[in-house]
C-alpha cells in the first residue's frame, strides 16, 4: 500500500470517527435529538470499518498512529466546525503527534 492511500484512509477515518462524535455531541450536549445520535453511532462503525482497511496487520500500530491524526483533526473540525481558535500550544502538540504518526507508520523496518 502506498503511503498516499494510507494517509487518504487515515484522513477519511477521522472524517468518519470525528464527525461522528461530533453528531453525538451535537444530539446530546446541544439537544439535537436522535437522529444526530443516530447517525453519528453509524459514522463512529464507519471509521472502524475504514480502520480495516490499513496494509499494517497490527492492530495497535494502526490505532496508535490514528490516535495522532485524531488529535489534529479534532482541532481542525472544531475550527471549522465550531470556531474553535487553537494556541500555539494546540498546534505545536498536534504537530508532535503527527511526527508521532509518520514515525510510527511509514519508518523504515526489517521483515
Amino acid at each position: 500500500m502506498t503511503v498516499v492511500k494510507s494517509l487518504l484512509l487515515f484522513a477519511l477515518a477521522a472524517l468518519a470517527e470525528i464527525g461522528g462524535a461530533w453528531l453525538v455531541w451535537q444530539g446530546v450536549r446541544e439537544h439535537k435529538g436522535w437522529i444526530w445520535i443516530g447517525a453519528g453511532v453509524v459514522a463512529l462503525g464507519l471509521y472502524g470499518f475504514v480502520a480495516t482497511l490499513q496494509a499494517d496487520a497490527n492492530f495497535g500500530r494502526i490505532l496508535a498512529a490514528y490516535g495522532g491524526v485524531f488529535v489534529a483533526g479534532s482541532l481542525a473540525w472544531g475550527m471549522v466546525a465550531d470556531g474553535f481558535k487553537p494556541d500555539r500550544y494546540d498546534i505545536t502538540g498536534a504537530m508532535i503527534c503527527l511526527v508521532g504518526v509518520a514515525v510510527i507508520m511509514y519508518a523504515p523496518r526489517s521483515a
